[in-house]
């Protein structure tokens, strides 16, 4: 099974490779994409360790005690490997939202969430204009 496109149920959000994303940590403007190399727990969703979301290499941790295997150490945020509740997601980032609404890819998805895609559409005409 490929990880370009799936759908992350907890954060209600579109995860994968193949979606291009900001980092989750608040304050941070690094472009990532919402693949397994930056999900905090190293698994799909956060496996059993992490919360799921997604950060760049500088907000990344591998906590780890002398005991451990270094190889298996989960990648994790600062909040998990402090024991506190996640950050908030931060929103798609605008590219793709415009591939969500132009691509044929997903014109059976857009016939499906007229709803989302009207959010969408106004989501975007308004970063437009205040670009």
């Amino acid at each position: 099974m490929g990880w370009e496109i799936g759908f992350d149920s907890n954060w209600n959000r579109d995860i994968g490779y193949g979606v291009p994303a900001t980092c989750d940590e608040p304050g941070c403007d690094a472009l990532i994409n919402r693949g397994l190399s930056y999900v905090c727990g190293g698994e799909p969703y956060g496996g059993e360790s992490g919360c799921g979301l997604h950060f760049c290499a500088a907000h990344l941790l591998y906590e780890f005690t002398v005991e451990d295997d270094v190889s298996s150490a989960p990648q994790r945020c600062s909040r998990c490997c402090r024991g506190e509740p996640p950050c908030e997601p931060t929103p798609d980032v605008r590219l793709w939202n415009e591939h969500k609404l132009t691509h044929e890819s997903w014109a059976q998805w857009r016939s499906e969430n007229v709803d989302e895609v009207e959010r969408l559409r106004v989501l975007v005409s308004q970063e437009r204009r205040f670009r």
